[in-house]
């Protein structure tokens, strides 16, 4: 049997992840405590007790995600290694690619974590400077969705983009406050049902200008090596195990959209025959059944 592990990226993050890994596993703890060193605030702290807003801050959230998911890879380690046979492949949602890339050895935790930090405040800046959002499309397919966000978009002015492509049927469009809020009320108004997530800005457009050069600074600074298994990647949906291409396809990955469903239809094609989530909350599952509602799939949660 073909395994591959997939890792959640942001807005997966909930006050109290963390707490009772931390408790039963030295090596969580630990996880949470080099996080913190790096970093320079107590990052366990900030999980288990928010306050949510704090958590939920892209400059923190990215971090805490990043560092909940490996935790419970260190849980899963211990308590299942029975799902490590016959891991062929990894991906992970936007910034869960980053926790896959540790998982298959192609980057360190630390370096890993200081990119993830360097990304998450660049982010963060990046959605201070312009006002903007993420909002799902739920029972449309892509073309319609670019259509109303298109529509939208000729009402409000500015960037309307679709960023998320998860699964049928769920389609997330990212761009600025005054454009998501035209695109919810003509959603709204064709009894369509909407999702704003719980980010805090319009991420993969190009309004996360000048964020990807800030990425790229901080990814040259970092150790990477050949990846013990293939990596898929959010920007093409293929997997990788070089360097050289992982590098520039991380700096894209912020203004372009994510292709989950394809990454997932990739893996089921190239013989994944089993799934495991690992990290906060079960979304990609979620996802994942959506797809292929017969796909085994397996949640370590954190």
């Amino acid at each position: 049997m073909s395994t591959a592990f997939l890792f959640p990226g942001q807005g997966a993050q909930t006050v109290g992840m963390g707490r009772d890994l931390c408790a039963a596993l030295p090596a969580a703890k630990a996880l949470f405590d080099r996080a913190s060193a790096v970093l320079g605030y107590d990052l366990l702290s900030v999980c288990v007790e928010g306050p949510a807003d704090r958590l939920n801050a892209t400059d923190v959230s990215q971090p805490a995600i990043f560092v909940a998911s490996l935790a419970a890879l260190e849980q899963l380690k211990t308590t299942q290694p029975e799902l490590l046979d016959g891991v062929t492949a990894t991906a992970g949602l936007s910034l869960g690619e980053y926790t896959a890339l540790v998982f298959a050895g192609m980057i360190g935790f630390d370096d890993a974590l200081r990119v993830v930090k360097a990304r998450g405040e660049a982010m963060q800046a990046a959605a201070e400077a312009t006002a903007g959002g993420m909002v799902a499309i739920l029972g449309m397919e892509v073309p319609e969705v670019e259509s109303l966000a298109a529509e939208a978009q000729a009402v409000s002015g500015g960037v309307l983009r679709v960023a998320n492509l998860l699964c049928p049927g769920n389609t997330v469009v990212s761009g600025g406050a005054a454009g998501i809020e035209e695109l919810c009320r003509l959603a709204e108004s064709r009894q369509l049902r909407t999702v704003k997530l719980a980010v805090a800005g319009a991420f993969h457009t190009d309004l996360m200008k000048p964020a990807d050069d800030k990425l790229a600074a901080a990814l040259a600074t970092a150790s990477f090596h050949a990846a013990t298994i293939p990596v898929w990647s959010n920007v093409d949906a293929k997997p990788h195990t070089d360097p050289a291409e992982i590098r520039p396809l991380l700096v894209r990955q912020v203004l372009s959209p994510v292709r989950w469903e394809e990454t997932l239809r990739g893996l089921m094609a190239a013989g994944v025959t089993k799934f495991v989530e690992i990290g906060p909350g079960r979304v990609l599952a979620g996802l994942l059944k959506r797809v292929d509602r017969k796909a085994a799939v397996v949640n370590v949660t954190a």
